[in-house]
């Protein structure tokens, strides 16, 4: 069963080691962007991916392009137009330094794309899923109704949903999300996020089993990131199946940082992969966390962990 992922690529530049942005010559590029990551993420563990997106015509667009289908990703209906690709930096943390994220994406090409362009029934057609997240509606009013109209779409056509709220404070701007985001979310058969996001998207700190009541959910998953230095994060999440009415916990995985860019969306695409293959709450929960971790091990946006790799680890942190 093919997922389908709609979302702005971005081309993202970080320092080398942990340099503060600009203080040396050399910047290193990586693709990304959370729908992309997912799409990519997904592939790798063996599930065929499309994904939809708005690329400018050009040099950089190609590139984005040719990373994309490298990774296995399908990208027929990828549109090209505008003028410019969205662009972000990343400054890696340091010590008791935060990590520092920098957009430059205002008038990218995905910005500017309108419902108008993108045609549902047809790009729904082989998909049995559609997953979207709560950065797109921020990016303007064409991306935000083409999201909408996508999850309207797949759910007239009994195509499973999935909404990542993915808050990013400073594509918001002191903009009230909820009036966008809880329309998505009641659309969504699956919703995710972290309890920061829950809170700024929904106005809610409620648990994964009131969020599916209230918004109709089949499945709620919270992940949780502890930070517990400079480098070592600890990673897990909880899932509440609202068929069995079962919250079940995932191991708390401890993991020395190589880039935290990423790990979100390998979850994302780890618990999309479990759900596919049915396995039960617990399994799911278990199998995604383990695939958001590992991304931490793994430099630049995309998770390339494999199904057999993410088994092993679910195993070993079963067997300690």
């Amino acid at each position: 069963m093919s997922v389908l992922t709609f979302g702005e690529l971005l081309l993202r530049l970080s320092p080398p080691g942990e340099e503060r942005l600009l203080e040396s010559p050399v910047l290193h590029t990586f693709f990304g962007g959370a729908e992309a990551n997912v799409a990519v993420a997904l592939r790798h563990l063996g599930v065929p991916s499309s994904y939809i997106t708005r690329l400018p015509e050009g040099p950089l667009g190609d590139a984005g392009l040719d990373a994309l289908r490298r990774e296995g990703v399908a990208v027929d209906r990828v549109l090209r137009g505008g003028f410019r690709l969205g662009i972000y930096f990343v400054e890696p943390g340091a010590d008791l330094r935060a990590m520092r994220v920098v957009y430059d994406r205002a008038g990218s090409a995905f910005s500017q794309i309108t419902p108008a362009d993108v045609d549902w029934a047809a790009a729904l057609a082989d998909a049995g899923w559609l997953h979207g997240t709560g950065i797109t509606p921020a990016l303007g009013d064409g991306p935000a109704t083409a999201l909408k109209d996508g999850f309207a779409a797949a759910r007239e056509r009994g195509v499973t949903v999935s909404l990542d709220l993915n808050y990013r404070e400073a594509l918001w701007r002191g903009r009230d999300p909820r009036p966008l985001i809880e329309p998505l979310a009641r659309q969504a058969n699956v919703l995710i996020g972290n309890r920061d996001a829950v809170r700024a998207m929904l106005g809610s700190d409620a648990n994964g089993e009131e969020l599916a009541d209230r918004f109709g959910c089949r499945a709620v998953a919270i992940t949780d990131r502890e930070i517990l230095g400079p480098r070592a994060h600890a990673w897990s999440a909880v899932l509440y199946d609202s068929a069995t009415r079962a919250v079940v916990r995932s191991h708390r995985h401890v993991v020395q940082v190589v880039d935290r860019v990423g790990g979100g969306d390998s979850f994302t695409a780890g618990l999309i992969a479990a759900l596919l293959a049915d396995r039960s709450p617990q399994d799911a929960v278990e199998f995604a966390a383990a695939a958001g971790a590992l991304k931490l091990g793994q430099a630049g946006d995309f998770g390339r962990s494999t199904t057999p790799e993410v088994n092993r680890l679910v195993e070993t942190v079963r067997c300690t």
